[in-house]
């Protein structure tokens, strides 16, 4: 004879089912972690070696020209070893961008405190992003302020700096930054601004290209406005300040 409540263990089962789902959840929540973490060191760690055929920023922008109905625009990218490209341009970007960039380890701690209190006091916003900042968010992210996107730069620019050498960070950095609408990278850049391959580019030229990376679609290299001009000769000071090209030879 049954007992009236043995159906009941039957039923004991049911409230086992939801820790089993959140266990289940739980394991894939954990995987996703893992990837999220691994995955950027494989990209990171190919691209040692490896030279990227495009960007994230690269891609962004062909995807905003097809949505935009921009029919004629083309995107210009072409890969140069940094011992193809003249020596005075990562000179002249590193005076532009990150004069600390041989000591520090991707961020640049004293540039990052001036930068608080200049824009703390208003005015014109300062940012204090390193040359290797700035390669991780070109190459891998997209722009914007986000604290999401931030996070994952701080984290791709630990990689970058962990996994590469300087002179690759700076190799990169020059083949992705972008000097124009669509151009990118040094040969690129002085293809489309003075007709000439980039191992050729003058002193003067190299910080013309320097000069524009804060806002490339607004300035222009070739056709250089006053604000152009005065920083460009401002990069060309610092330039020499920093040791010209054989600042190059501190990085290897």
């Amino acid at each position: 004879m049954k007992h009236p409540d043995s159906s009941h263990g039957g039923a004991s089962g049911a409230p086992q089912a939801r820790p089993s789902f959140v266990r289940r959840w739980l394991r894939r929540l954990a995987w996703l972690v893992v990837i999220a973490i691994v995955l950027p060191v494989c990209q990171v760690a190919v691209l040692r070696f490896v030279d990227p055929p495009f960007s994230t920023f690269m891609a962004i922008r062909q995807v905003q020209a097809w949505t935009g109905g921009e029919d004629d625009f083309r995107l210009y990218y072409q890969w140069r070893d940094l011992d193809a490209i003249a020596s005075s341009l990562p000179v002249a970007v590193i005076a532009a961008e990150d004069q600390n960039f041989a000591s520090h380890r991707g961020f640049d701690l004293d540039a990052i405190e001036q930068a608080r209190a200049h824009n703390a006091r208003g005015g014109r916003m300062r940012g204090a992003s390193t040359i290797s900042q700035q390669t991780a968010k070109n190459l891998f992210l997209w722009g914007g302020r986000s604290w999401m996107r931030k996070g994952l730069e701080a984290y791709y620019t630990v990689l970058i700096e962990t996994l590469w050498p300087k002179t690759r960070i700076l190799e990169v950095y020059v083949n992705v930054a972008e000097f124009g609408d669509g151009i990118y990278g040094a040969q690129a850049a002085a293809r489309r601004h003075f007709g000439k391959d980039a191992d050729q580019l003058t002193a003067a030229e190299s910080a013309r290209l320097g000069a524009v990376l804060p806002s490339p679609t607004r300035y222009s290299a070739s056709r250089p406005g006053p604000y152009v001009q005065r920083r460009a000769q401002w990069i060309q000071r610092n330039a020499r300040q920093i040791g010209g090209e054989s600042y190059l030879e501190t990085l290897r």
